[in-house]
């Protein structure tokens, strides 16, 4: 029983930072209509940028959040303006390719600016065990969980109450009628590209602070792109609870079955879903697929 509560608490800790890259995925499918397939390559920078901010600036653990979070939102708004904004009206499949071109470019930086080698994220907090009636867990995988379930509190509210929220919402139902209302598609497009940016450079930090960082982190983004399929493309939380069901088939599959079922184990699992809801858990069945 010990065992399988451990477990658990792993499945929850990895699945909530697939939910964060899953909702990262959600928010710009939502506002453009676009997969970004370079969202893995984005997380990964971002954890590479604050690593390099606390080994040889500062250690202090605030500091290198906000400055990891400030430079995502930065990154997330030069990536819409300078490249996807002039593939505004050309077609779906040429923006996503320029996406691709992107996580490439992305991917193949870090040899350039940093190196080929996985590196210790280690700020003096996250890595510590903490034990809860006898279950031992890092505070950092406590505080993924905690940071997804904040994230799905704080965009419930937005799409339900914020003026951006429901303008974004209009943008995303039908982005020439939202025009004509007076909504600036551009502004809502650079909103999810920011908004997108931070929660998957969140992810990374975590991920970062809890294990290593390395060149692969970017396989984070393969993770969650199948959580975002099962959760609903064009639903954010529902794609942060995908997140959470990705963790725990995986977690489930590799600590009872096999080690090796890991990486199977996700996708078997979306394949039965979509057999039965293609378009996803809680997306809508209007929703065009990419």
């Amino acid at each position: 029983m010990r065992f399988f509560i451990e477990l658990m608490v792993s499945a929850l800790s990895i699945g909530a930072i697939y939910g964060l890259i899953a909702m990262a995925f959600a928010v710009i499918y939502k506002a453009t209509g676009l997969v970004n397939f370079a969202q893995g390559e984005i997380t990964m920078i971002v954890a590479y940028v604050a690593w390099t901010i606390a080994t040889t600036v500062t250690g202090n653990i605030f500091v290198v959040v906000i400055t990891a979070i400030v430079f995502s939102a930065l990154l997330g708004l030069m990536i819409e303006r300078v490249i996807m904004r002039p593939m505004l009206g050309e077609p779906v499949f040429a923006t996503v390719m320029v996406t691709i071109g992107l996580a490439v470019i992305l991917r193949s930086s870090i040899n350039f600016i940093w190196d080929a080698y996985p590196h210790a994220f280690d700020l003096g907090v996250g890595r510590e065990v903490m034990r809860v009636g006898g279950v031992a867990a890092r505070s950092a995988q406590l505080a993924a969980i905690a940071t997804l379930i904040a994230s799905i509190g704080v965009f419930w509210l937005f799409f339900r109450y914020s003026k951006l929220g429901i303008a974004m919402r209009a943008v995303a139902a039908d982005d020439r009628t939202a025009l004509l209302m007076g909504v600036s598609a551009a502004r809502i497009h650079a909103l999810a590209w920011a908004a997108s940016s931070v929660l998957a450079g969140i992810a990374g930090v975590l991920f970062a602070l809890t294990y290593d960082i390395s060149p692969a982190m970017f396989q984070l983004g393969l993770k969650a792109f199948p959580a975002t399929i099962l959760g609903g493309l064009d639903s954010v939380n529902g794609s942060a609870i995908g997140g959470i069901l990705i963790g725990i088939t995986e977690n489930v599959a590799s600590g009872y079955i096999a080690p090796s079922m890991k990486e199977v184990a996700g996708f078997v699992m979306i394949i039965v879903v979509l057999m039965v809801r293609p378009f996803g858990l809680f997306g809508e069945r209007d929703i065009e697929r990419v």
